[in-house]
């Protein structure tokens, strides 16, 4: 996990965490977090490949702490490594409370996409 202060990369998503996304305890769900992460990274895939880009593997994540509802939801991307046909990026998940002034991360990992034709093939992707 990366210590910063102030998050890296591009904001890919912006959303507000709301009761319908809470888990048995009242938090946002991690699967809920998880999801938007995973959008986060297919934006901007799909940006860089220029292309349809598939999930193919979520290489690590950690949740560093809880959401709660009310919370702006900020999913970061960065562009950590591009193989043949794959690319990887970092997100990191920072939210902003009406009661703090400060961001605060919340979760980041590493996802795995790979750009694909209209066919459904793995094509290569500009280095």
């Amino acid at each position: 996990m990366s210590k910063s202060t102030e998050p890296r990369g591009t904001l890919a998503i912006q959303i507000l965490a709301m009761p319908a996304h809470t888990n048995a305890n009242g938090d946002i769900f991690g699967g809920w977090l998880v999801s938007h992460m995973d959008m986060a990274a297919g934006i901007e895939a799909r940006r860089r490949a220029r292309s349809r880009a598939v999930t193919v593997a979520i290489d690590s994540l950690v949740f560093i702490k809880p959401v709660y509802v009310g919370d702006t939801v900020c999913c970061y991307a960065e562009l950590m490594k591009v193989g043949r046909t794959s690319m990887q990026f970092k997100i990191e998940v920072w939210t902003l409370a009406l009661q703090e002034e400060e961001p605060k991360k919340v979760a980041e990992g590493l996802f795995t996409f790979v750009a694909i034709d209209e066919h459904g093939r793995p094509h290569a992707v500009e280095r």
